[in-house]
């Protein structure tokens, strides 16, 4: 097992792992009955969020807002309709210079890109409840991490809706939704909240890397892509998923980022996952409904709370507030794929590192040399073999050769060598295990690089300032020194100083494997470092350098392990191989 197979088990994974995720959708949720909004004189068995009537030219010139001013948040919300649709992000910026724009992940409608949460109730029959037009009085100037606000409205009828708002120092809001019933008569209300996204995002494009509509329902994550959703819901009214349950959580989930409704996980309650379009617009939302309305008394005052999160998806925050706040499978909001149980150990291994060296690169690169280490007595026995077969390929090309018409035979010849040689052809097949192995290990820190918020725009040295970004710079544009860039006639012509280096790493270390037997696999293997130098250009950089440094240390490790054997010498000289003697054949009666 040499480099060539290597190459060609990660060619094969990545167009298994692509074909999979594209080609083999998942399976179509169970919908339950999708009940109409009830009617504001029908009692509601099932009610479900009303959809939102706010539009582009319904939005009044002056809305009034309530500042947001918060540590890691800053924006402001509507008054009208309590939605919170004015948010960006303090310390992420939409590009590496810090002057840049901070990244909004709301806004208001009117915007190119509409998003918003909202907090509201269904009623009961003759209940009249706050909708997207009510204007909310708050008892506050602005929301800020130690000023919470409080948002009341009345609606003429003696039931006072009230929701308690408070943000912690990072991105998790909390809304307690109550209501007083001063009515003289008993009233059901159901609380709902919701997550809306009035366009049609546009995703990262990665094959590896989920998208769109996601939550943890019943202790399992669930995703539903925007194209899926889309279709999905053109099959049932609307709803592209919905179910029952208690607690979990549901949003948009990005690259990076994370909007979602967490609802009272105490309380039983149904999910739906919708999608609609309104003048050709496309519009997502992800709603949670209480499944039994709260009964209120006259003089009662009851109420639900909820959370709802708008953030950076940080790892470490989110096993916080999964484990504070007893919210399932919130860390895994973060896309770990398959190899969950490498990647996220990998993630808080190379975290680790960095909290030390302060570097996500040079931790990248210390992190290797562990995995190095701990696969070095299975990576000798490897090399040994490699090396053995390298000086015997002459014998065995001459085996292959001379017999090249008589298959049998010639597995009996090859059989012959290995047997004279003192080489069991078993233990050459044991000997790809670590290679194999470095199969999960690389896709673990293709995620672990690609994914993870805290490799965006972390620096490394010199030219690379984005270990998520690719390599800036450019062969075929002198590295800069001519003003264009060759990549906007095609992207395979982006060539960095890195995926060159790491061609170079991967041609030296084919030098100390040995060749195929077969002529034209031996020319095709020849270009291989030049296919993967081109591809490795549009990946983020700090992949290819972990790559480039693996290489490298692979090409000591295995030229020393070699040399100590004394495996390094020129190839052995073609012997002559003895042929099989025919069997007797048996006398005719």
């Amino acid at each position: 097992m040499d480099q060539r197979r290597l190459l060609l088990f990660i060619a094969i994974s990545l167009a298994i792992v692509t074909v999979f995720q594209w080609l083999l959708p998942p399976p179509p949720p169970n919908h339950p009955a999708h009940a109409p909004v009830p009617p504001p004189v029908a009692a509601p068995a099932s009610p479900e969020v009303a959809p939102s009537t706010a539009s582009e030219t319904e939005v009044p010139i002056h809305v009034p807002r309530l500042p947001i001013d918060a540590r890691s948040v800053i924006g402001s919300l509507s008054l009208e309709g309590a939605r919170l649709d004015d948010l960006s992000l303090r310390g992420y910026h939409e590009t590496v210079d810090q002057k840049s724009p901070l990244v909004r992940l709301l806004a208001p409608p009117g915007d190119p890109q509409p998003s918003y949460i909202q907090f509201g109730w269904s009623g009961g029959p003759g209940v009249v409840v706050p909708d997207d037009h009510t204007v909310w009085q708050a008892n506050g100037t602005k929301l800020t991490d130690t000023q919470p606000v409080v948002l009341t409205w009345n609606n003429g009828q003696g039931l006072t809706f009230r929701i308690d708002l408070l943000i912690d120092r990072h991105y998790m809001f909390t809304a307690h939704q109550s209501v007083f019933n001063g009515s003289g008569k008993p009233v059901d209300v159901w609380p709902w909240q919701r997550v809306r996204r009035d366009y049609a995002p546009k995703t990262s494009g990665y094959g590896v890397l989920f998208e769109g509509m996601m939550g943890a329902v019943d202790q399992r994550i669930k995703e539903v892509g925007y194209p899926s959703a889309k279709s999905e819901a053109a099959k049932h009214d609307g709803v592209a998923f919905q179910k029952g349950a208690t607690g979990g959580w549901a949003g948009f989930s990005d690259k990076y980022w994370l909007t979602a409704a967490i609802p009272d996980q105490s309380v039983p309650s149904k999910t739906s996952w919708d999608h609609t379009e309104l003048n050709g617009h496309d519009r997502y939302q992800v709603s949670y409904v209480t499944e039994q309305p709260e009964h209120i008394a006259p003089g009662g005052d009851q109420g639900v709370a909820t959370r709802a999160f708008a953030g950076a998806k940080v790892v470490r925050l989110l096993d916080h507030y999964q484990s504070r706040d007893h919210v399932p499978l919130l860390s895994y909001a973060v896309d770990w794929g398959w190899f969950f149980f490498i990647t996220k150990p990998f993630f808080y291994a190379i975290d680790f590192l960095n909290g030390i060296t302060g570097n996500f690169g040079i931790a990248i690169l210390i992190f290797t040399v562990f995995v190095k280490l701990a696969f070095y007595p299975l990576a000798a026995s490897s090399y040994r073999s490699m090396g053995k077969m390298r000086l015997l390929a002459p014998k065995i090309q001459a085996a292959r050769e001379r017999f090249k018409d008589d298959p049998a035979r010639q597995q009996q010849a090859m059989m012959e060598v290995y047997k004279q040689e003192g080489i069991s052809p078993m233990a050459q097949a044991g000997g790809c295990l670590p290679l194999v192995i470095q199969i999960p290990v690389f896709f673990s820190l293709y995620k672990v690089i690609l994914i993870n918020i805290e490799m965006r725009h972390a620096p490394f040295f010199g030219w690379i300032q984005d270990l998520s970004a690719t390599d800036p710079t450019n062969v075929f544009n002198l590295f800069g020194l001519i003003p264009y860039d060759p990549a906007a006639i095609s992207p395979t012509l982006h060539l960095g100083i890195w995926p060159l280096i790491l061609g170079l790493t991967m041609f030296f270390q084919q030098r100390l494997n040995p060749p195929p037997p077969d002529p034209t696999q031996a020319r095709i293997f020849q270009f291989m470092p030049i296919i993967f130098t081109f591809m490795m250009g549009r990946f983020p950089a700090g992949l290819v350098i972990y790559w480039s440094w693996n290489n490298t240390l692979t090409i000591a490790q295995q030229w020393y392990i070699q040399r100590g054997a004394k495996l390094t010498g020129p190839a052995a000289k073609p012997a002559a191989i003895t042929p099989p003697k025919p069997k007797p054949r048996k006398a005719k009666a």
